[in-house]
């Protein structure tokens, strides 16, 4: 089995549409309107869900009108908050098929089919045009990808001169390796995780200008320890992963939250710009 294939197989599940709305009528109701919204509680997949998606647009900073692309878009939901809040057209890319049918069927829910498109395919051979967007993020989808200084040098090449990608992502901490499983991957066969001074170095190779680049984790660990206070009190999650993975989501969030608050994970947030 390739590497592309484990991801694959890691991330893919059936109906997941239909997954999803069915957990926000359950929690909302049957007439609960459909929108970015209504489906940020369950189609955010990375830590602090929505608040990440929100610091991450509030870095990148798109504008009404503008083409951004989203790398390793997944279900689509950071990409329907970005368009919604911000007028910006969005192209998302991902690998694993059903999430990309998923992505477009939350979208025609939403009434936005209109102003994002999703395309199966690979980060590391983007289909897309040269020179295309005016901006790009991605997160939490480069510890899947052995070949970094191929993701970096694909999103310089979609991005036009002048434009700027907005990262965020889990990197190597010097504790030596977590525990897994982990959200991203079940073990070390699909996760490959390189330390804040090679990311940095890599994305200086790809012919990117770094604008900012900084240690996020703090943010997570705070997020991390709301949650356990929530659990202690007896609310429960409401979180999107536990939609589509179960209970199986429990340790392997557990242990992302071990090994950032233990060092052998850092949470890194980046801002880069293609000179132009």
């Amino acid at each position: 089995m390739s590497a592309s294939e484990a991801v694959i197989r890691h991330y893919a599940r059936d109906d997941i549409a239909a997954r999803i709305l069915a957990a926000l009528r359950a929690e909302a109701g049957a007439d609960a309107p459909v929108s970015p919204e209504t489906l940020a509680p369950f189609d955010h997949f990375h830590s602090r869900g929505v608040a990440a998606t929100t610091a991450l647009c509030a870095l990148l900073a798109p504008r009404a009108g503008e083409m951004v692309l989203d790398i390793g878009c997944g279900i689509g939901g950071p990409a329907r908050w970005i368009a919604a809040r911000t007028g910006c057209q969005v192209t998302g890319v991902d690998l694993t098929p059903p999430f990309v049918e998923a992505a477009g069927a939350l979208a025609a829910a939403c009434g936005m089919a209109d102003r994002l498109r999703f395309l199966e395919g690979s980060a590391l051979a983007l289909p897309v045009p040269d020179a295309t967007f005016d901006r790009a993020y991605s997160q939490n989808v480069v510890m899947n990808i052995a070949d970094k200084p191929g993701f970096y040098a694909e999103a310089f090449r979609a991005l036009k001169p002048g434009g700027t990608i907005a990262l965020s992502n889990l990197a190597a901490g010097p504790a030596g390796p977590p525990n897994y499983p982990l959200p991203w991957a079940a073990s070390v066969d699909t996760s490959f995780l390189s330390t804040p001074e090679a990311t940095r170095a890599d994305i200086l190779a790809a012919g990117f200008e770094i604008l900012a680049f900084r240690d996020a984790s703090a943010e997570i660990a705070a997020f991390n320890a709301e949650l356990r206070a929530r659990a202690k009190a007896g609310v429960p999650p409401r979180q999107g992963m536990a939609v589509l993975v179960g209970d199986a989501i429990i340790e392997r969030q557990r242990n992302s939250a071990h090994g950032l608050a233990g060092g052998q994970l850092v949470a890194v947030e980046i801002l880069a710009r293609r000179p132009g």
